[in-house]
């Protein structure tokens, strides 16, 4: 096993490990209406404090009222969603409102965490559509599994594994959405290879992730956060935009929503898988 590989694998379990944390945590915290009860008026401050407490720890989750979490939805998306798939949502953005959804199509979800984007896109789908969340982490899939059934969406399902082998057929898929997960992958171009071989023809990327500016080096992101609080981990703009260019994806877009730190952004990528496959 060479040097690299191991390297690989020490992220992949060091992020597999603070999302199993993240996950318990979200299982036994405080519900989000006791919070909204006791203090209506301070409702991000408080869900703020208690998602730092739960699932940052080191504080790699920076201002998450303001760039993560449960705040980037708006009310009417986490109207009847279980309280345990709010307080896992640890995304930096929120693909649903930049996918573009519809119904009956079939929607992958990578590293679906506590459920939230599988539960909202299963409404925008329809009963006819299908969601398929992919999470490496066996305490995220339980809670997802577990917010499902609370939640009734009986056309989503939750499968074991990474997203740089992904757990499904070639050409599957309408949609691959995801919430600040790229960062978090160990190897990235297998991550872009393997959503270009499950899109159909025509299918589309819709992504919120973590980007950083492309005049810092892997060693000035590293300075500004860690791989699990989705910092180090982050490509670059034109890294973004090559990666996913490089497997045949065209349309491709990195568009900056909010800054997260200096030099680092969340941003929304959007891409889509030709129609016809170019002849050789």
């Amino acid at each position: 096993m060479t040097d690299q590989t191991l390297r690989l694998n020490e992220i992949q379990q060091t992020v597999r490990d603070r999302y199993a944390e993240a996950a318990i945590a979200a299982s036994t915290a405080r519900t989000v209406h006791e919070i909204v009860l006791a203090a209506p008026e301070a409702t991000a401050a408080n869900l703020s404090e208690l998602k730092a407490d739960a699932c940052c720890g080191d504080g790699c989750c920076s201002d998450v009222s303001a760039t993560y979490g449960i705040e980037l939805y708006d009310a009417a998306e986490r109207e009847g969603l279980p309280d345990a798939a709010l307080l896992a949502s640890l995304g930096c953005g929120n693909p649903i409102a930049v996918a573009e959804l519809r119904e009956g199509e079939t929607v992958l979800d990578l590293g679906s965490g506590g459920g939230i984007d599988v539960l909202l896109s299963a409404r925008r789908v329809g009963p006819s559509g299908h969601v398929i969340g992919v999470d490496m982490t066996d305490e995220m899939l339980t809670l997802a599994r577990r917010n499902a059934a609370e939640a009734g969406a009986d056309n989503v399902e939750f499968r074991k594994g990474t997203i740089e082998a992904l757990p499904l057929a070639d050409a599957s898929v309408d949609v691959v959405i995801s919430n600040c997960v790229i960062n978090l992958a160990s190897d990235k171009a297998a991550v872009f290879a393997e959503i270009a071989r499950v899109l159909k023809p025509g299918g589309r990327v819709g992504v919120s992730d973590v980007v950083a500016d492309d005049i810092l080096t892997p060693t000035q992101r590293a300075e500004r956060g860690s791989y699990v609080g989705c910092i180090a981990g982050a490509l670059s703009f034109r890294e973004m935009r090559d990666g996913l260019r490089e497997v045949g994806l065209t349309g491709v877009e990195v568009v900056p929503t909010h800054q997260i730190h200096d030099g680092i952004h969340s941003a929304i990528i959007r891409a889509a898988k030709p129609a016809v496959t170019p002849i050789a």
